[in-house]
């Protein structure tokens, strides 16, 4: 197993800089992925609202970059200025670049940059800034095709029945079934169930097809 240092990078995906790559002269000391999801809450005549999902959202890869150029005195904007060109549009895309940034085979993350936020700590003399801190931020990019051959379409498409068990609702079994729980009042419908609230144990219920 070899223990050599591999340094990060940043690889241009697409574009007129495509398959160029942008150094990272310091690896991260630390890294943070965010994932959100988005719900909406729905009024009804229950007592509390019923709370549904809409949608998903991109992955967030942040982190701080470091860059020092003091043994040579080069300006280090060399550096911040590569990575700043990743926010700008492309001519031949009309929009920034898609990229990737690679730190071995730790962490592969293929994203757009959103954000990058500069701090210039150490000068020459002249004024020529040669350490800085720069916060960035990475947008996950799918293809609408790779989502689709994601996801698992397993939806009924016949009539089935179903068995209560203790501290089930109609929400976790739509969800279950249908993988989307708004579809609780398709079974609530099929069933004649007024209140889903009041499932008892043991009551057998319709899952009808979508």
């Amino acid at each position: 197993m070899s223990n050599s240092l591999e340094k990060a990078h940043i690889k241009v995906l697409n574009g007129k800089n495509e398959g160029t790559d942008v150094e990272c002269k310091f690896n991260p000391t630390e890294y943070r992925v965010e994932k959100t999801v988005n719900y909406r809450e729905h009024k009804t005549l229950l007592d509390s609202p019923v709370t549904q999902f809409t949608s998903g959202t991109a992955d967030v890869l942040s982190m701080e970059l470091f860059f020092d150029t003091t043994d040579d005195e080069s300006d280090v904007r060399e550096y911040t200025g590569a990575v700043d060109e990743l926010l700008e549009v492309d001519g031949e895309l009309h929009a920034p670049p898609v990229c990737r940034f690679v730190w071995g085979g730790g962490l592969d993350f293929t994203g757009v940059l959103v954000r990058g936020d500069k701090r210039f700590t150490r000068f020459l003399p002249n004024g020529v800034p040669v350490r800085a801190r720069m916060d960035v931020a990475f947008k996950e990019y799918k293809t609408a095709e790779f989502q689709k051959s994601e996801i698992k379409h397993e939806s009924t498409d016949k009539m089935k029945r179903w068995t209560v068990t203790e501290g089930e609702t109609l929400w976790l079994i739509a969800e279950e079934e249908y993988g989307d729980p708004s579809h609780w009042r398709t079974i609530a419908e099929a069933n004649d169930i007024e209140n889903p609230r009041t499932l008892e144990p043991g009551t057998s219920i319709s899952l009808p097809p979508l």
